[in-house]
């Protein structure tokens, strides 16, 4: 039975969990807190991958031996497999934690449950489906590529309202305002890889670094080209992450994307340009779509969706669980997309 208690201490669970988000790939985003008599006496997440797990940090931020009455939460169900670290369970039981509290079950189906099942075989008492949405939410990315080996898609663009991802010629390139581009380095710091067409380069030039964010970890930069013909000093092949830049010649977006996630690249955040944003959406290759919308009429020559389209409204893709967010003069527009269901 789920209580108040146990969602506001959920609830501070994800907050530690979402301390590391951008930082833990290709490991989920896990926090953890441990309460006693109603009150959270030690917290801790995971920081990154091949480092303690979220359990681990909280347990060890208690430093006397824990008592019967102490709950242990966490988002997302302990690990109970060795690998570049110990079974989260076994620390679990070795230190005497009674009552254990998870959000989500590990999406990983050869795993999936085993932690709960190990934890119960230890006289451990075990609730789970705490807050399960939030904390499976919170590694969406992680979710698809542990079940499908392909990295979550994002498609992120800053657009005018007659739908241009560009201004005339000559004039800025700015369609948003610096709020708005803000809020895109944010998300940049919490994907694996920023993927632009070769347009994109020998046009604007772009570094695709994370800018203005602490702590965020640079992601790897992708670039989809036909003929390989890129300036020799842009920045993605000049500056010093030159090394984390990947060119990828005649392919299309599917297989890149493919092979992206053989590289436990779980996350990519395609920026542009129009042609690639359109054969995203024409392939259904989306999962996300983050649309800052400008307050500008700006007549650019360059379309942020073209494409094949739908050929009737009926058969059109449509967003669900849609969020709008004001960052200044921009209006920031979140959602997932939506297949329509064959009649």
């Amino acid at each position: 039975m789920t209580t108040d208690q146990d969602e506001k201490f959920m609830r501070a669970a994800l907050v530690e969990a979402k301390k590391a988000l951008g930082l833990t790939s290709p490991n989920p985003a896990v926090g953890a807190v441990l309460v006693i008599d109603n009150r959270i006496v030690a917290k801790g997440h995971h920081r990154e991958a091949g480092h303690a797990h979220a359990e681990i940090n909280c347990l060890r931020d208690f430093a006397v031996p824990i008592p019967w009455q102490a709950t242990l939460y966490v988002t997302l169900e302990p690990c109970s497999t060795a690998g570049r670290t110990a079974p989260c369970t076994d620390a679990i039981i070795k230190a005497s934690v009674k009552n254990v509290v998870i959000g989500a079950t590990d999406p990983n189906p050869q795993h999936s449950g085993r932690g709960i099942v190990e934890l119960r075989n230890a006289a451990v008492r075990v609730r789970h489906g705490i807050l399960t949405q939030e904390c499976t939410r919170l590694n969406e990315a992680f979710n698809k590529w542990i079940m499908t080996g392909q990295p979550f898609v994002i498609a992120k663009c800053g657009m005018s309202l007659d739908g241009r991802l560009t201004r005339p010629p000559g004039e800025s390139r700015w369609i948003t305002g610096r709020d708005a581009r803000c809020d895109a380095h944010r998300l940049r710091g919490q994907v694996d890889a920023v993927l632009v067409g070769a347009e994109t380069v020998r046009a604007d030039n772009p570094r695709l670094t994370v800018r203005g964010v602490r702590r965020a970890r640079q992601p790897w930069r992708v670039v989809l080209t036909r003929f390989g013909q890129l300036p020799r000093h842009a920045h993605l092949l000049s500056d010093k992450f030159a090394a984390r830049t990947l060119v990828y010649q005649r392919k299309s977006l599917r297989s890149v994307l493919k092979d992206l996630g053989k590289r436990s690249i779980t996350s990519v955040l395609i920026e542009g340009g129009g042609e690639v944003l359109g054969e995203a959406l024409d392939k259904q290759l989306i999962d996300k779509l983050q649309i800052y919308l400008g307050p500008i009429l700006a007549g650019g020559p360059v379309v942020a969706f073209p494409g094949e389209g739908s050929e009737k409204t009926a058969d059109a893709l449509r967003l669900r669980e849609i969020e709008y967010q004001q960052l200044g003069e921009t209006v920031a527009i979140t959602g997932y997309p939506s297949v329509p269901a064959c009649e």
